[in-house]
């Protein structure tokens, strides 16, 4: 049996522990079509796998600011390097 799209996306999410941009990239689709898939498709097809994302998507969301603070203080220590 084939598996359908949404569901390879949340095998990728899952084992991976990615975020929806990161698989988005990995297929080369955009997000917003991860995210319609996931959260629309997924979620009518195959309830179990949708909460099991939606536990590492949720995990991904809490850490979302530590991640961007890591890269704003890696950006400017490149810039203070430079000059």
């Amino acid at each position: 049996m084939m598996k359908k799209r949404e569901e390879i996306f949340a095998i990728y999410i899952i084992d991976n522990k990615s975020t929806i941009r990161a698989c988005g990239l990995h297929f080369g689709i955009s997000k917003s079509t991860v995210h319609n898939d996931i959260s629309k498709k997924l979620k009518k097809t195959n309830k179990f796998l949708y909460y099991q994302v939606y536990r590492v998507l949720e995990k991904n969301f809490e850490e979302k600011h530590i991640r961007g603070g890591r890269a704003t203080k890696l950006k400017y220590l490149k810039l203070k390097n430079i000059k």
